[in-house]
């Protein structure tokens, strides 16, 4: 199992954090490992939504179906794998610190199926430190813009 909490404080108000991270569009501009995303249900964003995103991890190429399984905008955002290598569920929780500051918290939890069980300590590491970088870039664009 892995289960990897990542969190960063972002000098910007909460809903611009949120309406930013919340938009699968922007993900590829602030994932590290993310390719590409593609919409497979209407847009805005909604319960059930699916995502198709590609990305790259550990030299392998995955492709996988996020759907939104719990969002409540400005709070929270729960995505999980609906297929692919990596059973996953990504979380996004945003706090207001005050007006101008968020914490911004970042968990990915799941079963790596695709890889070896022995590789699971490796992936947690990889996975945060992707995240780390991950949440520092998403921290640059928002306050730089």
């Amino acid at each position: 199992m892995v289960d990897v909490i990542t969190d960063i404080t972002i000098h910007c108000p909460i809903q611009k954090v949120a309406e930013y991270a919340a938009d699968p569009d922007h993900a590829p501009e602030w994932y590290v490992n993310i390719d590409s995303a593609e919409w497979k249900t209407e847009k805005p964003l909604s319960l059930h939504s699916q995502i198709a995103f590609k990305a790259r991890f550990l030299g392998k190429d995955l492709s996988y179906v996020y759907e939104i399984k719990e969002l409540i905008p400005g709070r929270k955002l729960v995505m999980k794998t609906a297929n692919g290598p990596f059973p996953m569920e990504t979380t996004y929780e945003w706090e207001s610190i005050d007006d101008q500051t968020t914490k911004m918290t970042l968990r990915n939890s799941g079963n790596p199926a695709g890889f070896s069980k022995v590789m699971t300590p490796l992936i947690s590491t990889m996975m945060r430190k992707a995240n780390r970088k991950d949440l520092k870039k998403i921290k640059e664009i928002l306050e730089n813009e």
